[in-house]
């Protein structure tokens, strides 16, 4: 139990490390005060520019991955690896370094998925890539790959504390995207740029 709660409050501290706002300042930017405010790779990308972007993308991925990956490997079963990447994913979301306040958690959901169920990640990707292609929305096409990770979650062999913690990161990227789903519906969401 004592071993457990070690990892879960490890895994939160390590999502929490916010990656997007750091590496901004090592550009001189606070993206919290630049495009959509938000310290994820989006932003980063659309107003630092491409390679930073893609490090934000890639570091916020990997507090998801790292820590569940590490429990695996130190032999926590799938519930313990479940609860420890919700824990990374709330780290970044709800950082304690920047007062409970973070990212929409998308990369770190990427990352939490990518080594808890790797095939699930491949459905909901084809979900992202297909709208993002479609129309050129960032946020609509995380949106809809969070919304169907828990319905491929269901159908796929995992256990309830996965299915759970699916559940709760999809519910919570979807929250964390509300005014983006505001701009949807208005007409008025950035379209992507490649």
């Amino acid at each position: 139990m004592t071993a457990g709660l070690f990892w879960i409050a490890g895994a939160y501290l390590l999502g929490s490390i916010p990656t997007g706002l750091l590496l901004g300042k090592l550009y001189g930017i606070d993206v919290r005060n630049e495009g959509s405010g938000n310290i994820g790779a989006t932003n980063l990308y659309r107003t630092v520019g491409r390679k930073v972007g893609i490090l934000t993308l890639t570091g916020d991925c990997l507090k998801g991955l790292l820590p569940v990956l590490l429990a695996w490997k130190l032999g926590h079963a799938e519930p313990m690896q479940a609860w420890v990447g919700l824990a990374a994913f709330c780290g970044h979301v709800f950082s304690v370094f920047l007062l409970f306040k973070g990212g929409k958690g998308v990369a770190t959901a990427l990352g939490v998925f990518l080594a808890l169920a790797p095939l699930a990640v491949l459905g909901a990707l084809a979900v992202f890539i297909l709208l993002v292609a479609v129309w050129r929305y960032i946020s609509l096409g995380s949106i809809m790959a969070a919304a169907v990770m828990p319905l491929i979650i269901f159908f796929r062999p995992h256990s309830p504390q996965l299915l759970i913690a699916t559940v709760l990161i999809a519910a919570v990227v979807i929250i964390k995207h509300h005014s983006n789903i505001s701009r949807l519906i208005a007409g008025t969401e950035s379209k992507f740029k490649a």
